[in-house]
Formats: structure tokens, sequence, C-alpha cells
């Protein structure tokens, strides 16, 4: 239970005038003071200490939980909303700010002189080198997440179950864990955006789907955690092929050109498809450009997927665009699809070969 589920359970009685509160009423209905000011009180400070402090990820969090407690009709909601989207703007920068200032303490400890630079260099080399194991430890204990919940554990077994009835038990293991590593993607992107999200839950035959514990209140975060999906998915494509190319066992092609196609078809920018959520992001030019770019993907390619994400982009550029676009998602998302198309388009022949063998 979050401090504001119990809060809200736990006040019965409005604090300024002693009138009996409803469950989960946000403002007395006699004197219409917020329920739960003094919490709200708090959690403005901590977001602040936290903002001063740099750690951009506790603050959100303090603010989401605050946002939680007020109803839309407030005179505070659309402040701390626009106080959401602003740091969530600015995440990768103020974390990437911070482990500069940290590689310049380092190097002032040592000195200017020669060996001084000598030693510096080398221990900032070691403090990246540090920053990367923690990294990858972080994600690797994000990924376990979903092993230790009952339901994505039974809901990803049915969908193996599904595919290996059609494939084979290797591509159906490979492919599920591939689908799997997209959703946490999107699991780690809301994390760091300070939000709650559970831990992803398969449909059999059709995917799967991870739920939010709050909503997003900006295009761009919008955008990043739905292009976070491709990119995790991307880095399980990449992963693949390189398995293919150390063992040459077609079946890792196989999987890398599936993962590649299945990434690849969400980018396409309708609905609630993560290509939607980046669109959502864009200007018009931006989803032209985008359109444009997957377009150029297929007259290399040929791969008649990318034929369809353009054709989309290309018609759905023509809607409402952002109201606050940003050129960074569409560079993202081209970038992500001609990754993707690539990785696609080296697998495919070996993948096709493994597939006409059973």
């Amino acid at each position: 239970m979050t401090d504001a589920t119990l809060a809200t359970a736990t006040l019965t009685h409005c604090a300024r005038c002693g009138s009996q509160l409803a469950p989960k009423l946000l403002v007395c209905p006699a004197c219409h003071t917020l329920v739960h000011a003094e919490r709200l009180k708090q959690l403005a400070a901590d977001a602040q200490a936290a903002e001063t402090a740099g750690d951009v990820t506790a603050a959100l969090e303090r603010w989401r939980e605050a946002i939680s407690l007020l109803p839309p009709y407030s005179p505070q909601y659309p402040i701390i909303s626009a106080r959401i989207a602003a740091l969530g703007k600015h995440v990768p920068s103020l974390e990437q700010t911070r482990q500069r200032e940290k590689e310049e303490k380092v190097r002032s400890r040592f000195g200017n002189g020669k060996l001084g630079g000598i030693l510096g260099a080398i221990a900032v080399v070691l403090l990246k080198a540090k920053w990367v194991i923690v990294l990858l430890l972080t994600k690797m204990k994000l990924l376990l997440l979903g092993f230790s919940k009952l339901g994505t554990l039974l809901s990803m077994l049915a969908t193996i179950g599904v595919y290996w009835a059609m494939w084979g038990w290797p591509f159906a293991v490979g492919f599920v864990l591939s689908i799997y590593v997209h959703e946490m993607g999107h699991v780690s992107a809301l994390r760091r955006y300070g939000v709650r999200a559970g831990a992803p839950m398969f449909i059999p035959g059709v995917g799967a789907f991870v739920r939010l514990g709050e909503a997003l209140h900006s295009d761009w975060e919008n955008a990043m955690v739905g292009l976070a999906g491709p990119l995790w998915g991307l880095a399980a494509t990449v992963a693949s092929y390189a398995a293919y190319l150390a063992t040459d066992r077609p079946i890792f092609a196989a999987i890398a050109h599936s993962a590649a196609w299945l990434n690849l078809f969400n980018l396409l920018p309708v609905w609630q498809l993560d290509g939607g959520r980046g669109f959502a992001a864009m200007s018009r030019t931006h989803r032209l450009v985008a359109a444009g770019a997957v377009l150029a993907a297929f007259g290399v390619t040929h791969d008649g997927l990318l034929l369809v994400v353009g054709g989309v982009g290309a018609a759905m550029a023509f809607g409402k665009p952002s109201s606050d676009p940003d050129a960074r998602v569409a560079a993202y998302y081209v970038a992500l699809a001609w990754a993707l198309a690539g990785l696609s388009y080296l697998a495919a022949p070996v993948a096709q070969a493994a597939h006409a063998l059973r």
C-alpha cells in the first residue's frame, strides 16, 4: 500500500472542521478543505529537496503521489502536472549531468599535472566501468522481476505453449523472452519517470501488456515510455543475432528476425501501439520526416512491413500535432526503425531457411 492509499484509507474526519469523510474523498464536502493538505505539504517539500539533490526520479515519485491526492479541478493540479511534465523531459540530461560532475570531481582530486592527469583519466575510466556494471546489474535485477510474479510466469508459460505447438520449443522460448524484454523496457521507463507499474502479463497468441499505476502527464513521457519497448526489444534482437553469429545455429537468427519484426510492428503509429505514443509527441513535419525515413528503409530492404509502417505514418502525419513537439522523439523513432529494419534484413534469409526445414 502506498502512502497516498494509506492516507486515504485512514482519514475519516476533516482535520479542519471535523466532518466525517467518505473513503477516498479528496475535498471535505463541508468546508471544502483539501483532505490531505498536510501530506501534500510534506510531499512538496520532499519533492523539492529531491530536485535540489538531483534525484529527479525521486522528485517525480513525490509529485505523482501529490497529484493523486488532488482533485483535477483544484488550482494546484495543473501546476503540479506541469512540473511533472517539465521534470520528465529532463530525466536523461540530469542523470548525465550528475555523472559528468562525479567525473570532474574525481579528476580534480589528482591535480592538473601530467601524472595527475594520467591518474585522473584512469580513475574516470574505472568510475565509468563501475557505472556500467551497476547499470547492468540494475537492469538484470529488473528483468528478473517478472519471474517472481505468478501471473506473469503462468501467462508466459501459456504463451510459450501456443508458439511451441506451431514452431517448436526453442523458438517459442526465445520469442516469448524477446516479448518479455520488450515489455520490461516499458516497466523500466515508467519507473524512471516515477510511475508505479506492475510486471507484464501475457495473452497467449496475442502478446503482452503492462498495467500503469498512474497517468502520464506529457507527450514526452508518453513517447519515451512507448519507445522504450522497441529499444529494449532491439537489445534482445541484437543478443539473438549475436548468438547466431557466435554459434552458427539458425534458430537464433529466426528468433532475431521475429523479434525485429515484432518491434517494427509496434512502431506503427496507431492506437496505443508504441509508434502511436511516439507520433503523439511530434509535429506534422516531424511525422512526415519519420514516415519518409521508414519508407526509405523499405526502399533498401523491401520489407513489406516497413511500407505499411511508413504509409500509415504518412497518413497519420496530418492528425492533431503535439502541443509541445520535440525533434528528439522523431530522431529516436527513426533510429529504432532503421536499426530494427537492418537486423530483420540480415537475419531474414537464415530465418526463412530455418523455418523451411521444419
